[in-house]
């Protein structure tokens, strides 16, 4: 999707937000203030909060969608997360506030030996409200997956969690009424404690974005699947993304080519593989060369025996970059060691020796490379 339609998408979804939580903040004050009710009141309070998450939602949007400068080169889509991470805040600071308001509330009656009073109309209002917090938090869920907005998916999480504080309010609003049952401190507490699980949940996603996500793992196949098709690439390795806010990605990957490419051929290779990255994934990619040559015997029969050697490590992904430099009677290779490895070093070590044993003429200079993309 184009940014702008994403942009305005986002925006648009937040202003619904937005109006129907004002609405629903001056719906519940009527009932919580008339009735007397300290949770309907924090309730409505909790619902002027989410207005406040769309406003972030839009702002951060914004902000996220300046242009590049000097003083941030990679530009600002990073602010999106940090978004997602106040709309977090919000929701533990009402799963906080929940649970504050709720002892508050038992106290109060244990003291005072009274509840407050529900009119008929005011149950209707508090069972609409929550059927419009319903719905706005589906809506937000819905919109942030389609256009992969952590912040407005975590506005609809807190929404959703908003419609089921809102339902034990109007539990303990029945059972005060029908039954002359004190229930709603109990029933705050115990959903103030859903309220922060979830908080923490939006907040560890968020923060994990702004620390750094391995990427999708159909989105590297792909990449790799369009790199290797390009003419006189022979393997694609190291393929490494970094994110910078939604569809702004900048890489590095290795090819290898034929170990007799000029020049001009080979930047050749290297121009294609980053327009066609660019164009098709919006990502600029930096492009290595490793040189490949496996026509003379003597590096197929020494490429065999490093294969066996390595067969014997599970750990060990992948092998690429292999060169054979008979002048100097060097190896060179590369090993993807899987991070269950805990010590990767020591097996690089072991391989090294188990490799020199078994080609004495050359000495193996080996790298080690870090799980980026494969697992």
């Amino acid at each position: 999707m184009d940014e702008k339609l994403r942009q305005s998408a986002i925006f648009k979804t937040s202003l619904i937000g937005i109006l129907g939580n004002v609405l629903l903040v001056a719906a519940k004050a009527f009932v919580g203030l008339l009735a007397g009710s300290v949770a309907i009141v924090m309730d409505a309070l909790n619902n002027l909060t989410d207005a406040l998450s769309s406003v972030i939602t839009i702002v951060g949007t914004k902000l996220a969608s300046k242009r590049a400068d000097k003083k941030h080169p990679y530009g600002y889509g990073r602010i999106e997360y940090l978004s997602a991470t106040l709309v977090a805040m919000l929701i533990l600071f009402a799963g906080v506030m929940a649970i504050y308001e709720s002892i508050g509330s038992i106290i109060e009656y244990f003291q005072v030996c009274t509840m407050p009073e529900f009119e008929t109309y005011s149950l209707i209002i508090i069972a609409l409200a929550i059927l419009v917090k319903i719905g706005l938090g589906l809506l937000f869920k819905k919109r942030g997956k389609e256009h992969e907005s952590e912040v407005l998916s975590a506005s609809g999480t807190d929404a959703l969690f908003d419609a089921v504080l809102s339902l034990s309010t109007l539990v303990g609003a029945i059972a005060a009424k029908f039954f002359g049952l004190y229930l709603e401190g109990f029933l705050g507490i115990i959903i103030g404690a859903f309220i922060i699980k979830g908080g923490l949940g939006v907040m560890r996603e968020a923060l994990s974005s702004v620390i750094g996500n391995r990427f999708d793992k159909d989105l590297l196949v792909n990449i790799k699947k369009d790199i290797n098709s390009v003419e006189g690439v022979l393997g694609c390795y190291d393929l490494i993304l970094h994110s910078y806010g939604h569809n702004r990605n900048i890489g590095a990957v290795h090819v290898g080519v034929k170990d007799d490419l000029n020049a001009t051929e080979i930047q050749r290779i290297e121009r294609e593989i980053m327009a066609l990255i660019y164009t098709k994934y919006n990502t600029i990619m930096t492009v290595g060369i490793y040189a490949e040559n496996f026509d003379d015997e003597i590096t197929k029969k020494c490429y065999k025996s490093v294969l066996e050697v390595i067969g014997e490590y599970e750990q060990v992904l992948q092998i690429h970059g292999f060169y054979l430099d008979k002048e100097n009677s060097l190896m060179f290779f590369d090993l993807v060691i899987s991070f269950d490895d805990e010590t990767p070093e020591d097996t690089i070590a072991q391989i090294s020796q188990k490799v020199k044993e078994r080609n004495p003429d050359f000495s193996p200079v080996i790298l080690f490379d870090q799980d980026f993309s494969l697992s």
